[in-house]
């Protein structure tokens, strides 16, 4: 059984900066790509940020220039840092990992259970 746990959010001001981290435990043999995605009350969950094995990182055109993604593959943990933020980023952010849990096991995606950012003066 694997489980993400992710940590950081709370409120803070526009213009303002937080940092997201989301820790990986369990059985895990392998992680491939990490993300991060978010759901504001009344829309769908969106994607924003993406991280390969290789650390190849990829964002949504919305926070680009503003977040940045990056992991420690020791720790099984991926990170959201945010800078600049808006009101619109308001909303739950949740990690997702695709882990291989033993050998010649297939990936699984597995998510976490999500942390509220709430941008607002």
């Amino acid at each position: 059984q694997v489980q993400l746990v992710e940590s950081g959010g709370g409120l803070v001001q526009p213009g303002g900066s937080l940092r997201l981290s989301c820790a990986a435990s369990g059985i895990i043999f392998r992680i491939n790509s990490m993300g991060w995605y978010r759901q504001a009350p009344g829309k769908q969950r969106e994607w924003v940020a993406s991280i390969t094995s290789g650390s190849f990182t990829m964002y949504a055109d919305s926070v680009k220039g503003r977040f940045t993604i990056s992991r420690d593959s020791a720790k099984n943990t991926v990170y959201l840092q945010m800078n600049s933020l808006k009101p619109e980023d308001t909303a739950v952010y949740s990690c997702k990992a695709d882990v291989q849990s033993k050998p010649d096991y297939p990936f699984s995606g597995v998510w976490g259970q999500g942390t509220q950012v709430t941008v607002s003066s």
